[in-house]
């Protein structure tokens, strides 16, 4: 029987001088781990489109959740609830797109947690099966960007939701002509070079990496090769980062669909990979006032959600062999390494140029090619990131698959606002 906890241990960096997380009592549950009972039957997604090269969000999504149902093996009448992650749309968008499959009544949930809502939607459905409210839910992220950097809230008339960050970075580095996010991430990369010594050729190498990974993924916008010169050479954006080191906006659609065993069992369907542990997590009471912009933009969550999802599980980062991490910035991907754990804080540039990030090392990141060259459809980048992982598992990777026949696989996907959503999957009968 496993205890829940959101506690903050010695080992995980206390002695960092980021904010640290609150203490909660554990809690201890009368049955089995709860996520032990939610099982991914299916997923699906389309490849991903430059801006106006695509379809409309509605048609994007049906064909994603058709595909996950497809993968599945059952029919949209099954499906018991739904929710769709996104964030530029009207309200309802979900239903838009989910009544392309068909219009049974059932409850539909919009989700909208900035580049989070893919999992938070993933999330959402997961709890529903796990508290037995449900036994096959429908998980569906997609958007349609328009082309250009993100920008800053829509509506001037009140305040912008991520308001105390950006007060928080005016703070700490005052605030430049650079696009929003830019800012935010650039200065997160700032503050790890100065804090460790490392240049940003770095963030160059993450990359280059990445491009080689997407080259063979059919689903990638960007496939073709780069080097670290072109990298550094390309367009500055703030800080250490240029263009060829920031995500681009991006259109796509992902699915995801979650049964428990006993549904998987009474329908013939091979559910053999489930949900080990999860965990979402928002900032911490000190976030805004740390001075660290690495903590404005994550890192803590990060940290928090990965150190849940380890101690639910029993598994110790070490065991993971494949991950999907949210690299919206190749900076991002370099402090996430050390938040989630995969290498200690501080070696970030060993574990790069030890090659241990990638194929033939201890564990491959982003074998989609991420963010970075897969693309970054805000509401469907987290159920991407699951339908990745799900191939991997089952050996449905083609020639991304990760050697050794992985039997653990971890998601990281990050919202500013905020909110950080870490899944753990497991392969079912996993020794």
């Amino acid at each position: 029987m496993s205890v829940y906890r959101v506690s903050r241990p010695a080992s995980w960096g206390v002695s960092s001088g980021r904010a640290a997380a609150p203490e909660t009592v554990d809690v201890q549950p009368e049955e089995e781990p709860v996520s032990d009972n939610v099982h991914v039957a299916g997923v699906g997604m389309i490849p991903f489109t430059k801006p106006g090269a695509g379809e409309t969000y509605d048609v994007m999504g049906e064909r994603a959740a058709r595909a996950a149902l497809d993968d599945a093996g059952i029919g949209y009448e099954l499906v018991q609830q739904a929710y769709a992650g996104y964030v530029f749309g009207d309200s309802t968008s979900g239903q838009a797109a989910i009544y392309g499959l068909g219009q049974t009544a059932i409850p539909v949930v919009n989700v909208n947690n900035n580049c989070a809502s893919g999992s938070s939607a993933l999330w959402l459905a997961r709890q529903a099966i796990a508290s037995g409210t449900a036994d096959c839910v429908l998980a569906l992220g997609f958007e349609q960007m328009q082309r250009g950097a993100l920008g800053g809230g829509k509506l001037p008339d009140r305040p912008p939701a991520m308001k105390r960050g950006i007060d928080a970075t005016i703070g700490i580095q005052g605030w430049g002509d650079g696009p929003m996010a830019a800012q935010l991430f650039g200065g997160s990369g700032q503050a790890y070079m100065d804090k460790y010594g490392v240049g940003n050729d770095l963030f160059a190498k993450v990359a280059v990496k990445s491009r080689r990974h997407a080259a063979n993924n059919p689903y990638a916008v960007f496939r073709a090769p780069i080097t670290e010169e072109e990298v550094l050479a390309s367009a500055h954006q703030h800080g250490p980062l240029t263009k060829l080191m920031c995500c681009p906006p991006t259109c796509g659609a992902a699915a995801a669909v979650l049964v428990s065993e006993d549904f998987a069992r009474r329908n013939g369907l091979k559910a053999d990979v489930r949900i080990k542990a999860q965990s979402m997590t928002t900032d911490v009471p000190g976030t805004f006032g740390s001075g660290d912009m690495m903590t404005i933009v994550g890192y803590d969550m990060a940290q928090s959600a990965a150190r849940n999802v380890y101690e639910e599980s029993g598994v110790d980062p070490s065991d993971i062999r494949v991950v999907e991490l949210h690299d919206c910035f190749t900076s991002n991907e370099v402090t996430t390494y050390e938040a989630l754990g995969l290498t200690p804080e501080g070696t970030a540039e060993k574990f790069v140029l030890d090659g241990d990030n990638t194929y033939g090392g201890r564990v491959v990141v982003n074998p989609s090619g991420g963010l970075m060259s897969k693309g970054h459809p805000l509401g469907a980048t987290g159920l991407a990131q699951c339908t990745e992982l799900v191939w991997q598992l089952r050996g449905q990777a083609d020639a991304r698959q990760v050697d050794g026949d992985p039997a653990l696989a971890l998601q990281h996907n990050l919202g500013l606002g905020g909110a950080c959503v870490v899944t753990l999957y497991e392969k079912a009968g996993r020794k």
